[in-house]
């Protein structure tokens, strides 16, 4: 700790709640002027207030840095009211290494050699860095980029950085933290977003002026297209990644990719029927050119998403495919496989690998995390892997009730798990497997519900269910925002489009797909513009 300013008044408190002291109020104002360039007002309001910004000890600090007067600077700092010992060291060490790199930078080596002998080393601390300031004296022209190892010619820091350096280090009662103010105020803005439930649009549209708070017509709510050219129940549906296409598969044994056009409208592309058996699975490729489709127990196909043509079929004998997913290079292909196996293809079709055992169940999802290193799949009725394939370790998602679907979101740090018992959970993988959140209301008894992460920053949950209609919770406080009735059947699938954070795909039993946008009255009446279009119909 370090002895603050000794202020007249200083337990003086401003606002409602009786804890923002005055002073430190004042200083970090202070210190927010002069950090915009405002150095006028700034030093008016230090006049005018009585209160430093810094004590004087500090202030000559300060300039002893600027004027590079090390010796005097070590002096000054051991006179601040520092009473932390190792804080002492540090920044004596880091003073002394600007020293160090602005005498090298002189070519004074003896001078550099001595200071380190003499000034660094006693402190004894940082060794290793004390290691290699050592082989900055042997070989000058290996000195590094700003003082940091391992990144060519020195280019010694300027002394602000040495001393927004050294403003970090030291405690905020000595030296004001830089912009201050400015984190303050992003973090109220931050718990504000936190709290809304119906956050869905760019942080930009914030302001400091008012409380922050969206309405739920920021999330879909309103059909603004129905898709009707399957002619059977529509099992899944998954939105490209770059947003331009949506990719559907139905149990007329048929997939069809939509084109998303610059105004909202969605019309058909392409029709792809090869299958023999209803198509239960779909896989967009890293850049979006190609799909795999998988029917049930059957094939997973490649497809070319601008020409239409079946590139590939994948399949072994005797066995069937029930899941597939891309590699993040996009040249390789994952499979689930009936045998319980996984398989791993090149995009010409040659097997690589296959790992057997009980990774993946009859029916099973399958994921591949961004970073290529985790396959994901459902291994037991209640148990989710994530296999490391190359150092073939495992983490385990248990789970007391049957897994119906799962997805992962798009930073790798969660899966969301469908369950028999009308549930959702919400799982942390990012190192130990942790449950945190539970989603409930939607209906499912019989069927393979799916559910999806979307909006902007995947801040939601949707999710398809047996009441015909889409439910939407928000992700961190598991809160139900929204329920979109429209379908006559079973909604099996949904998926949030990641470029539009205000659209929303919905696949049905009753055979056709509805594209969900914001309510455009609602949204008129509120003064805020649309980036979505209501069209009539799919039919191309």
């Amino acid at each position: 700790m370090a002895r603050p300013l000794d202020l007249q008044g200083d337990d003086e408190v401003v606002g409602t709640k009786g804890v923002v002291k005055k002073v430190e109020f004042v200083r970090i104002i202070t210190e927010a002027l002069y950090s915009l360039g405002y150095n006028k007002a700034g030093a008016h309001l230090e006049e005018e207030s009585g209160i430093p910004l810094h004590s004087s000890g500090i202030n000559l600090f300060m300039q002893q840095i600027r004027d590079g007067k090390w010796d005097e600077s070590l002096t000054t700092l051991k006179k601040i009211g520092l009473v932390d010992e190792k804080i002492v060291k540090l920044a004596s060490f880091v003073i002394l290494e600007q020293k160090f790199f602005e005498l090298l930078d002189k070519e004074k080596v003896l001078d550099a050699l001595q200071t380190l002998r003499t000034e660094i080393s006693p402190l004894s601390i940082e060794n290793n860095r004390v290691h290699q300031l050592s082989s900055f004296i042997i070989s000058p022209s290996q000195q590094v980029l700003s003082g940091v190892s391992g990144q060519g010619i020195v280019r010694v820091k300027s002394r602000t950085k040495l001393l927004e350096e050294l403003q970090r280090l030291l405690p905020p009662t000595v030296m004001i933290p830089e912009k201050r103010l400015v984190h303050l105020v992003q973090q109220a803005l931050d718990l504000q977003l936190d709290a809304c439930r119906f956050h869905n649009s760019v942080v930009g549209e914030m302001s400091l002026l008012t409380d922050h708070k969206c309405g739920r017509d920021h999330i879909p709510s309103q059909t603004v297209q129905i898709l009707q050219e399957h002619s059977d129940e529509v099992w899944f549906l998954q939105f490209s990644h770059n947003g331009n296409y949506l990719a559907s598969s139905s149990a007329d044994c048929s997939v069809i990719i939509w084109e998303v056009k610059l105004d909202g409208c969605v019309f058909l592309k392409h029709l792809f029927s090869g299958h023999q058996k209803p198509v239960s699975y779909i896989s967009w490729s890293p850049d979006d050119h190609q799909l795999l489709t998988c029917g049930v127990e059957e094939v997973v196909r490649q497809w070319d998403v601008e020409s239409g043509e079946c590139i590939r079929i994948y399949e072994k004998n005797g066995l069937g495919l029930i899941s597939c997913g891309w590699a993040p290079d996009g040249k390789r292909i994952f499979c689930g496989v009936t045998d319980k196996s996984i398989s791993m293809w090149d995009l010409e079709g040659k097997e690589l690998e296959c790992w057997k055992g009980n990774r993946t169940i009859r029916m099973s999802d399958l994921g591949i995390t961004s970073d290529g290193k985790h396959v994901v799949s459902v291994c037991k009725e209640n148990t989710i892997v994530l296999f490391e394939w190359e150092s073939r370790t495992e983490k385990v998602i248990q789970e007391d009730q049957a897994i119906t679907s799962f997805v992962l979101s798009m930073d790798n740090k969660y899966v969301l798990v469908s369950l028999c018992n009308q549930e959702i959970h919400l799982w942390d993988v990012q190192g130990t497997v942790k449950l945190i959140s539970k989603y409930k209301g939607h209906k499912r008894s019989r069927f393979v519900v799916r559910s999806c992460f979307g909006g902007l920053d995947q801040a939601f949950v949707a999710s398809g269910s047996e009441d015909s209609q889409v439910y939407i919770w928000h992700r961190g406080s598991g809160e139900l925002v929204g329920t979109l009735a429209g379908h006559s059947g079973t909604v099996n699938c949904v998926s949030w489009n990641p470029a539009n954070p205000h659209m929303l795909a919905s696949a049905s039993d009753d055979r056709s797909i509805r594209i969900w946008g914001l309510n455009r009255v609602n949204m008129k009446q509120h003064g805020t513009v649309t980036n979505g279009a209501s069209c009539c119909n799919g039919r191309s």
